[in-house]
């Protein structure tokens, strides 16, 4: 048997504003069934991340400013390109913020198909709001061009700022997007050749993925192969080649139902005191011992008077009182395996606060009580 003692020395205020979730406590029941495409994704379809360099104008003086050099040649190449030579050093650009824009397309889209984009600020403007973005140019990495980008850009929030320096801000303001505003002008081809394609789990598992396998082998006969822990390889038979009975062979292993496996883990966030543990999580046999120690601190001011006609000065000093509360400690045995849903129990028995949960969770870890992976982010 484990024993474990668990001592905290915290100022209580620290607990104050503890928060903590705990999801997923209950005791593992049947597993849940999900949809082939809710955990794995058809890899065929090719994607490509888009970016562009582009001009937002019609700000409210929002913009970049005039030392913004970048913006104000950009503004001068625009106006040389629509006939008119200007001196980049005598444009005011406060109305006009330069931005990069990004997009992306996968193998589905057609020319002619619209996708959203987002902008994103690149010098000092203080606010998007109200923009329009100009004809822009989307590219991939290797520099070919598959949309473009233009229209009036959405930021979901307001930035007020007056004279006196006073501001009130909703939201993030430099950074927006642009619904439907990009057009797609080029294509890019799916990664399957016609006569395969490759499911890809979101969460790789080797359980989850023969499962997956062994679901589309008992109808359809040994088409599904698993290559590894995240993908599964499918050979299209050669009685459904042509297109519509793809899609249906596709739709069809897209709406099969399996039963994914779970890896046991436990993830600890410290900052906010939050916990989230899977249901596949347990516990070895443990006696877990509880007991807090406040230490409350009170700092009392004391003023020395110097003798009169001295020559002396008034001095402050301050004077400590220290108080230690030591709770008595809360002692609970566990003397089988247990899930989470007994150990969420046994820890409301004692009292135990969030901070204090994260510390014996911490503490089963290193007993080797905890029957997880214990991830502390």
């Amino acid at each position: 048997m484990h024993n474990i003692i668990c001592t905290k020395v915290s100022i209580p205020s620290f607990l104050i504003a503890a928060v903590i979730l705990m999801l997923l406590m209950l005791a593992p029941a049947a597993e849940s069934s999900a949809r082939i495409k809710d955990i794995a994704r058809l890899q065929s379809e090719n994607e490509a991340d888009l970016l562009g360099y582009g001009l937002i104008i019609g700000l409210d003086g929002t913009g970049d400013g005039k030392g913004t050099q970048f913006t104000t040649q950009s503004l001068a190449n625009l106006m040389h390109r629509m006939g008119m030579t200007v001196d980049p050093e005598k444009l005011k650009v406060k109305n006009v913020a330069a931005v990069i824009v990004t997009g992306r397309i996968s193998s589905n889209n057609r020319i002619g198909d619209r996708i959203d984009v987002t902008v994103s600020s690149v010098g000092d403007a203080s606010s998007l709001q109200g923009g329009l973005l100009l004809l822009t140019q989307l590219s991939s990495a290797g520099g070919d061009v598959y949309a473009s980008a233009q229209g009036p850009v959405s930021i979901g929030g307001f930035n007020v700022q007056v004279e006196d320096g006073n501001k009130i801000i909703n939201n993030y303001t430099l950074v927006g997007r642009v619904p439907s505003g990009g057009v797609i002008v080029n294509t890019i081809p799916p990664k399957s050749d016609g006569n395969s394609f490759v499911l890809a789990l979101q969460s790789p598992d080797y359980t989850t993925a023969a499962r997956i396998a062994e679901k589309i082998n008992n109808k359809y006969g040994l088409i599904a192969i698993v290559d590894n822990a995240a993908t599964i390889r499918l050979k299209i038979p050669d009685s459904l080649q042509y297109a519509n009975e793809k899609a249906h062979l596709i739709a069809d292993i897209d709406s099969m139902r399996i039963d994914p496996d779970q890896v046991a883990r436990v993830v600890i966030n410290e900052r906010t005191g939050t916990i989230v543990a899977g249901s596949n999580v347990t516990i070895a046999p443990v006696a877990i011992a509880h007991g807090n120690i406040t230490v409350n601190i009170k700092s009392t001011p004391v003023i020395s008077q110097p003798e009169p006609f001295s020559k002396g000065e008034t001095v402050v000093m301050p004077e400590y009182q220290i108080s230690v509360n030591n709770e008595n400690a809360r002692v609970i045995n566990l003397a089988e395996a247990i899930t989470l849903a007994d150990i969420a129990s046994a820890l409301n028995q004692i009292g135990a606060a969030p901070r204090d949960i994260i510390a014996i969770f911490e503490s089963l870890k290193q007993a080797g009580a905890l029957r997880a992976e214990l991830l502390i982010i």
